[in-house]
């Protein structure tokens, strides 16, 4: 990121990554820590608690040297615990100085590839969903709680999203929909709150866990992206923060 200036900050910010645990997560919480101003707060959400930990530890001198502080809360979000620990976690640093709210959900799954009429158990689907698309509205309705609009608080939100939210593609029913669902819910936040930019990011294939799931269901094999190149662009779009409220961008094209 050598063409960003240094005196561009994301700001004293309270950051909540969701899925930070590993892949893509990580990466942003290595890049994103490294844009915070001094006293900020960094809440790392996945369901491991071993790996959190080990990305804190991986932070640590650095996170130390900046003064940000750093939680680690190891939950299931499909799940109403789950949600409402994260966002008890966040009223906890409500109380402190802070000029950014900046939430990144990106926790997500594939869920199963399969044809259409296979999917006749709708337990499965909702579970799917449950995680996918209804903690997302529901971890964000609880973020906005805690944070209400107030004068000089800036807020971002980012819904990691995909090239199929927009393109079906056969057998990815359950995928493709829940992608496609979030960029709506994103797009409705951002018309019924301009104070909230808000910014889904499509961050390309990656090297990732779930790209070896798909390389063993499918059989298909894309040329994959480091996770941290990708994590480069996005932290570069929120420092920039000139794309429009509710735009869907591609790391493609940006």
């Amino acid at each position: 990121m050598s063409d960003i200036t240094n005196h561009r900050t994301l700001g004293r910010s309270i950051c909540i990554i969701t899925g930070a645990s590993k892949g893509f997560g990580r990466a942003l919480a290595h890049k994103v820590s490294r844009w915070l101003k001094p006293g900020s707060i960094l809440l790392l959400v996945a369901r491991s608690e071993t790996l959190l930990q080990e990305l804190k530890e991986e932070l640590q001198s650095f996170t130390e040297e900046q003064q940000t502080v750093v939680h680690c809360v190891a939950v299931d979000l499909s799940t109403r615990e789950g949600v409402n620990e994260t966002v008890s976690m966040a009223r906890q640093e409500a109380g402190n100085e802070i000029d950014h709210v900046l939430l990144i959900n990106n926790a997500a799954t594939l869920g199963e590839i399969s044809n259409f009429a296979s999917f006749t158990n709708i337990e499965e689907v909702n579970s799917y969903l449950s995680l996918n698309v209804s903690s997302a509205l529901a971890l964000t309705a609880g973020i906005l709680q805690v944070f209400p609009c107030v004068p000089l608080l800036r807020w971002s939100v980012v819904n990691i999203s995909s090239a199929f939210a927009l393109q079906p593609l056969p057998s990815w029913v359950l995928y493709c929909t829940a992608k496609a669902a979030r960029k709506m819910m994103f797009r409705v936040l951002a018309e019924e709150q301009p104070h909230v930019k808000v910014l889904s990011y499509s961050p390309g294939p990656m090297e990732t866990d779930m790209q070896k799931e798909i390389l063993r269901l499918t059989g298909v094999k894309h040329h994959l992206l480091p996770c941290q190149e990708s994590a480069d662009k996005l932290v570069k779009l929120l420092l920039d923060d000139d794309f429009i409220s509710g735009a869907h961008l591609d790391f493609f094209e940006v």
